[in-house]
């Protein structure tokens, strides 16, 4: 089976790589999942190479990040207590999601990286169609990936799309996890989204936590998974060493 994309997606000509930002399981004091994220070559910031993003290329940068993120985590990851690898995908760029993902399980199987340990994450910031979106949830559901949403509160359809489809996980805005130690608004807001999340058996994960304050404060509201430059900023082609605090 042949997609759209492979048929006219024009290659994407530019170098990248990607560094890893862990995701903390704060109750076993481990490591949950890395996630992947873009960077220049040379370590440089992600808009340098998003900003060479665009519709013709869109399909061949998507498959050229899963690829250099499974064969760095292969590399990387330890063996013996594998964490999960976190992805970032682009539903746009996806056509056909079975035709589309064979580049994917041939790296993971040539690396010996195991299915069950990679997490497709979107954002919701971009507007998508549905439809679209739950056909590439569903199938990657059946394949053995996790999936999650990410920037959740902060774009068009989180609500309505967990109606259709409940993710492995789901990421709240860190809009939403900024100070909230010190703003009960914010408090009351996530505690009843943890509630939902909790009765629709989906885990939540808190990104973007800077502080002691936001870390203890979710952690009183229940949270086990959390992201964020208190717990380890991203570290280029490497893995992140853990606050021995936070280390089990």
């Amino acid at each position: 089976m042949t997609c759209q994309g492979c048929k006219n997606g024009t290659g994407f000509g530019s170098r990248f790589s990607m560094a890893f930002q862990p995701i903390m399981d704060t109750r076993r004091g481990a490591v949950f999942a890395h996630e992947a994220l873009v960077r220049g070559i040379d370590g440089s910031g992600a808009v340098t190479v998003l900003s060479l993003v665009d519709p013709d290329n869109r399909y061949a940068f998507d498959q050229q990040c899963r690829v250099r993120a499974i064969e760095l985590a292969a590399e990387l990851f330890p063996r013996h207590e594998m964490p999960h690898l976190s992805i970032n995908f682009m539903p746009n760029a996806v056509y056909e999601p079975r035709a589309c993902i064979r580049q994917t399980l041939e790296t993971a199987r040539r690396t010996d990286f195991p299915l069950d340990r990679i997490i497709f994450e979107f954002t919701e910031v971009e507007k998508l169609d549905t439809a679209h979106l739950l056909n590439i949830l569903k199938s990657y559901r059946e394949i053995g990936f996790k999936t999650a949403i990410d920037d959740f509160g902060a774009g068009y359809s989180g609500l309505n799309l967990l109606t259709q489809f409940q993710p492995d996980l789901v990421k709240l805005d860190m809009d939403l996890i900024r100070g909230i130690d010190t703003d009960t608004v914010k408090q009351i807001v996530v505690r009843r989204t943890l509630d939902m999340l909790r009765d629709l058996g989906v885990t939540a994960v808190c990104e973007g936590v800077e502080t002691a304050g936001e870390l203890r404060m979710l952690t009183d509201l229940g949270v086990d998974l959390i992201q964020g430059y208190f717990i380890a900023r991203p570290t280029f082609e490497g893995l992140s060493p853990i606050p021995t605090a936070l280390a089990a």
